[in-house]
């Protein structure tokens, strides 16, 4: 089992926030940090946020939320083990060349530690804002995945679709493995099916309004019936047991989800906060040693 802290960018925004938290995660033993995306926030919106029971995002307009891929860069520059993964961008907001640059340039130089987790977003507003249709967000997040792939797979990489359009292009550095995880976040069906069909993994969020179990099933029968291994998925999702102060057995909690094909469990970092060198060691002794890393 793999744990990841959540929310590392808005709890720790800044260079001496990042590199603390970092480098505690990194000694504790988890597997990677999150950072979250969101290029501007609407003063005025009636869009749902679905990971609150308010419908409303946490925090102030104001409030400071660094680009995920530049907070990771610095992040990942102050560790050596430590992986890190937006959760999630929101794909159908970026031009998927530049991202795939963006993308590869920082696993390249992290020594391949970088996943990206992606969305299609949820904020109406957000969209028009950026000047990007919000229809067919979905299609467009598809066609941007494969995009991304044909330029980090080989040079001279084409691609032809509704949105995206390149012929024998090239795009270096590549990812060290030749191709950077993909993560497909969300909490609905769509979500599961896209994750099933073409992603390297599954992350529902955590914070969904609604029960996210039933969606890993989706996932697998989306993997067979695109024939894909659907062992090959990695499933993520929280844990609300491990928590500081949280009531249960987590390790019974820990193997439950061990049990349901579960590979990696996410924890909101605010969960450790004031005390976080105390909190993560302790969470490092008592739940990641015994449960070990992939």
């Amino acid at each position: 089992m793999k744990f990841t802290l959540h929310f590392g960018n808005n709890n720790f925004p800044d260079l001496a926030g990042a590199t603390r938290l970092a480098r505690l995660a990194e000694v504790a033993g988890f597997d990677s940090v999150l950072a979250i995306d969101h290029v501007v926030f609407p003063h005025n919106y009636t869009s749902t946020y679905p990971y609150s029971a308010t419908g409303r995002l946490f925090g102030n307009p104001g409030d400071p939320l660094p680009d995920p891929l530049i907070w990771m860069a610095f992040a990942a520059a102050v560790t050596t083990r430590l992986r890190f993964m937006t959760g999630v961008i929101i794909l159908p907001l970026r031009n998927p060349l530049v991202l795939a640059k963006q993308v590869a340039t920082l696993d390249h130089m992290s020594g391949g530690r970088i996943e990206l987790g992606i969305g299609v977003g949820w904020l109406k507003e957000e969209f028009e804002a950026l000047g990007v249709p919000f229809e067919k967000r979905g299609k467009r997040t598809d066609e941007y995945i494969g995009a991304m792939r044909a330029l980090w797979a080989g040079d001279g990489a084409s691609f032809a679709g509704e949105f995206v359009n390149f012929t024998e292009v090239s795009s270096s550095p590549k990812p060290v493995a030749g191709r950077v995880p993909i993560v497909v976040g969300g909490h609905s069906e769509a979500a599961a099916r896209r994750a099933g069909r073409i992603g390297d993994g599954f992350f529902p969020s955590i914070g969904a309004q609604v029960d996210t179990r039933p969606l890993f099933d989706i996932v697998r029968r989306a993997a067979e019936a695109a024939g894909r291994d659907p062992d090959a998925i990695e499933m993520i999702t929280g844990c609300p047991e491990l928590l500081p102060g949280a009531t249960g057995d987590p390790r019974a909690a820990v193997e439950e989800r061990k049990a349901r094909g579960i590979g990696r469990i996410v924890v909101p970092v605010g969960a450790f906060l004031p005390d976080i060198e105390e909190t993560l060691e302790r969470f490092g002794e008592t739940i990641i040693k015994p449960f070990g890393r992939d």
